[in-house]
């Protein structure tokens, strides 16, 4: 399945990229580990408490969107400078490292695309490999994924996401095509959740109301009214 065309059937002008929250009304803003610190209080020490509450939080919010039967498409914008372009199509190991079947991986595409942050002055000078692969829960370490994804800005941890080129880390994003449903968590604070029906997702609002962005809440509740 084509990305693009994925995205422009079912979330017309939706750009995959950070920040879909404010892209789509249809859209959930989750906070991770409410009232947790990151660092113990007044140390330099990492709260293992805190990173424990984010990775269940997250866990919970995967499990609860994603069902065994469910067609999925595990994306990932890579973020690159132009002197890259055009030299070995490495493939990123959010692929090698948390996809089991290798039947899968072999299936795996790549697209280049204009770069995600184009405001930035070096805009010009870069640009996004976006990686995909079509895939079922199963075939996706999804438990040591997802904790990577929430590490990624802490190298004491692991396991973390990297990106070998040197700017942003990868940005990883899980799609629901049974359900068109995407999820996005973008690190340890926490994550968006957008759907194509609001009812795919009241669930979610319902029953982790509590974990709801506070700068968000109001519009979010007036959504689900």
């Amino acid at each position: 399945m084509e990305v693009r065309g994925y995205i422009q059937r079912i979330f017309p002008g939706l750009v995959l990229k950070p920040s879909l929250y404010h892209q789509w009304d249809i859209s959930i803003h989750f906070e991770l580990a409410k009232g947790l610190y990151q660092f113990k209080s007044e140390t330099d020490e990492l709260n293992s408490e805190y990173f424990n509450q984010v990775y269940n939080q997250a866990l919970l919010l995967f499990n609860d969107i994603f069902a065994t039967e469910d067609k999925i498409l595990l994306v990932t914008n890579v973020y690159q400078c132009n002197d890259y372009l055009g030299r070995s199509k490495k493939k990123m190991k959010v692929y090698s490292h948390y996809i089991t079947n290798n039947n899968r991986r072999i299936r795996l595409k790549q697209e280049t695309l204009p770069y995600m942050y184009d405001d930035e002055e070096e805009a010009k000078e870069r640009y996004t490999s976006q990686f995909s692969l079509e895939c079922r829960k199963q075939d996706i370490r999804f438990p040591l994924l997802v904790k990577a994804i929430c590490n990624q800005d802490f190298p004491p941890l692991k396991p973390r996401l990297h990106n070998p080129y040197g700017l942003y880390d990868p940005d990883v994003f899980f799609i629901n095509v049974t359900k068109n449903v995407i999820l996005y968590i973008y690190d340890d604070r926490g994550c968006e959740v957008i759907a194509r029906d609001i009812e795919t997702i009241r669930p979610l609002y319902e029953k982790y109301t509590n974990w709801v962005d506070e700068y968000c809440r109001d519009e979010i509740n007036q959504r689900f009214k």
